[in-house]
């Protein structure tokens, strides 16, 4: 099944114009421009925001990209996939990271077809660990897993990260089957054998040497239930939960954000100043924190920087 949806195409003509959606049911909307005449008020809105949307697996805090990436769309009409690429690639750019030239492995997969739960399954099934290397701490785990292949969404998603050591790069977790060798060892009978070996930093309660990467991801997108929406509204919505780890439950109701995509496609435009700020602050936060309040804290502080900065500069 997967060979022959990767051969065929899926016409331009999939994004037609959207129809008109009900109003939302809670008129409240937080929109980032208006809430910032407070300061108390907008930090906890962005730490509620943060609260909602961020999807790291557990224990561990939000991976980023490092670097660059290398985006990369199967099953779409060339220039539906062009434009994909493109547009999650000028995302990543604007936010510091280099994109691949043409030809390069892709680290972000985009792919269409029209049954999204049957081939998400039949994806897994064919090479489950690039889905669920067995490292811990790399993904959200079996259940959200299956919530991965079984959903009706239109788009899903399923990110890949790595704990690594912060200064050297090193993978700081083991691989199901891997032992690193010791001279004049045994490894079946030293835990060194089996054990990455990370430096340790001065001590810290809230700050690790180890922060996590992000190594892959993986998004489906269902046409047949698009809903209309146009293209320049799913690439960005491609491009933020390629970019970040987001949670696919997240209630974003309240807050003008990309998002809210399928639910009110005529008010949406695009990345919204939440998800700016939010991306932003996520690659400008300093990695390695250990609690969850501190990982929060870190971030929220770092999106009400960035979204600072963005007041300035249209000022």
């Amino acid at each position: 099944m997967i060979g022959s949806l990767l051969a065929a195409t899926l016409a331009v003509s999939a994004f037609q114009d959207p129809p008109t959606p009900p109003p939302p049911q809670d008129p409240t909307v937080y929109r980032l421009e208006e809430i910032v005449v407070e300061g108390t008020r907008l930090e906890e809105r962005t730490a509620e925001y943060v609260r909602e949307v961020a999807a790291p697996p557990r224990g561990r805090g939000p991976a980023r990209w490092r670097q660059g990436v290398c985006v990369g769309a199967a099953n779409f009409d060339p220039e539906v996939a062009q434009y994909l690429v493109d547009r999650v690639s000028d995302v990543a750019r604007d936010l510091g990271l280099s994109a691949g030239q043409p030809g390069c492995e892709p680290s972000i997969l985009i792919v269409g077809t029209t049954g999204g739960a049957d081939f998400a399954r039949e994806f897994v099934a064919m090479r489950p660990r690039l889905f669920r290397v067995g490292g811990t701490g790399m993904d959200r785990g079996s259940a959200a897993l299956e919530v991965f292949m079984s959903s009706d969404r239109p788009v899903r998603w399923w990110h890949v990260s790595m704990p690594t050591d912060s200064e050297t790069g090193q993978r700081a977790v083991r691989l199901p089957g891997e032992m690193r060798p010791m001279p004049n060892l045994d490894p079946r009978q030293d835990v060194l054998g089996y054990a990455p070996i990370t430096r340790v930093p001065v001590a810290s309660r809230i700050q690790s040497s180890v922060e996590d990467r992000m190594m892959r991801s993986f998004v489906i997108i269902d046409v047949d239930r698009l809903g209309g929406v146009s293209l320049e509204q799913l690439g960005d919505y491609v491009a933020m939960v390629a970019l970040v780890q987001v949670n696919p439950d997240a209630d974003t109701s309240r807050y003008e954000t990309i998002l809210n995509l399928f639910e009110y496609p005529d008010g949406i435009a695009g990345l919204s100043g939440w998800d700016r700020a939010y991306m932003e602050g996520i690659y400008a936060t300093r990695p390695g924190r250990i609690s969850t309040m501190a990982q929060v804290q870190s971030i929220t502080q770092a999106i009400l920087s960035a979204y600072r900065g963005q007041v300035e500069e249209s000022e």
